[in-house]
């Protein structure tokens, strides 16, 4: 039975390999579809059954067409997205072929920034103060009412990519008119001084089974825009940051619907305030090597328990935490 069972995994970015090598191990047929630039990678090719590469992971229907063909003499009983970029993509796939798992609609809380403050805003979770950058009477209002800086946020780039702090209303016009018509892809938030946080968990029916709480020494946009060394502890078990935390992630993944997988969500806590505000969550591990700090700290690789809820879910059977 078991060996019957296909995870066609969808990867735009070098990373899963701890996925891809857990589901053979379960007896999964493996599928990789990654980009033609990253065919020399070291993926772990004993544990992948079948290898292809597309010249684009985003253009479309090209990609739609390119699964469509494999399933022709395929059963694909899971897709699942190995990057950030590749969420909406598997998401796509997924309706398409109406295969399992977590559709368009949920997809978007989990890779649109606007979609995400609008949806933990309306379940009462604490967000920093923002405006979709689409109707300039609303931009101005934003811009009188909140004092600058604000921070202008791409809404489907990963971390903090793309992101741009904004100083004055002259400054936020004058970008403006450089992104044309891309600007309601964008979001303008409230600029909150403060430490940032990330909980890292693994949902399984809904429920967090597993969740840890750490803190970055500087915040990502610090780092990724300034320079410096991407550091990240975990926080003391039980402490009153974890306490808070472990709360306000829990309040955040279930605003988002997730039914079952990981999440990586970012949390800021105000220095003027002590109150700590939502920022983001990915339905994906962590990246820059912090599922590897994190299986130092407590024994479990989030890739390798992620395979295994996904295939738990498929073969019916009851999923359980390791030690």
């Amino acid at each position: 039975m078991s060996a019957t069972n296909t995870i066609l995994c969808i990867g735009s970015y070098f990373k899963g390999a701890r996925f891809l090598e857990e589901c053979k191990r379960l007896g999964c047929h493996t599928i990789l579809v990654t980009h033609e630039k990253l065919q020399n990678e070291a993926w772990p090719r004993a544990a992948i059954d079948e290898f292809f590469m597309l010249p684009d992971m985003y253009k479309q229907p090209d990609v739609t067409y390119a699964i469509s063909y494999l399933a022709r003499e395929r059963t694909i009983d899971r897709i699942v997205p190995l990057d950030d970029y590749d969420v909406e993509t598997a998401a796509g796939l997924r309706e398409h072929l109406r295969i399992p798992g977590m559709g368009d609609t949920t997809a978007r809380y989990f890779r649109d920034k606007l979609a995400m403050r609008v949806q933990a805003r309306d379940k009462g979770i604490a967000v920093p103060e923002f405006v979709h950058v689409l109707n300039y009477p609303r931009l101005h209002e934003f811009m009188a009412r909140v004092p600058a800086p604000w921070v202008l946020k791409p809404r489907s780039e990963a971390s903090s990519m793309g992101i741009k702090k904004i100083h004055n209303a002259d400054e936020l016009w004058q970008t403006l008119e450089t992104l044309w018509d891309r600007q309601s892809y964008y979001v303008l938030e409230k600029f909150v001084p403060g430490d940032v946080y990330h909980v890292d968990s693994i949902v399984n029916d809904k429920q967090v089974l597993f969740s840890i709480s750490n803190k970055y020494g500087l915040p990502p946009m610090t780092v990724y825009q300034g320079g410096g060394v991407f550091v990240t502890s975990t926080l003391p078990y039980g402490g009153e940051e974890d306490q808070a935390l472990q709360t306000i992630n829990r309040q955040v993944i279930e605003a988002m619907g997730m039914v079952r997988g990981v999440t990586h969500a970012e949390f800021i806590r105000g220095h003027e305030d002590g109150r700590f505000y939502f920022l983001e969550i990915a339905a994906r591990v962590g990246g820059a090597n912090i599922d590897l700090m994190i299986e130092h700290a407590t024994g479990l690789n989030l890739w390798a328990e992620w395979a295994r809820v996904e295939v738990s879910h498929l073969r019916g059977e009851p999923y359980t935490l390791p030690p």
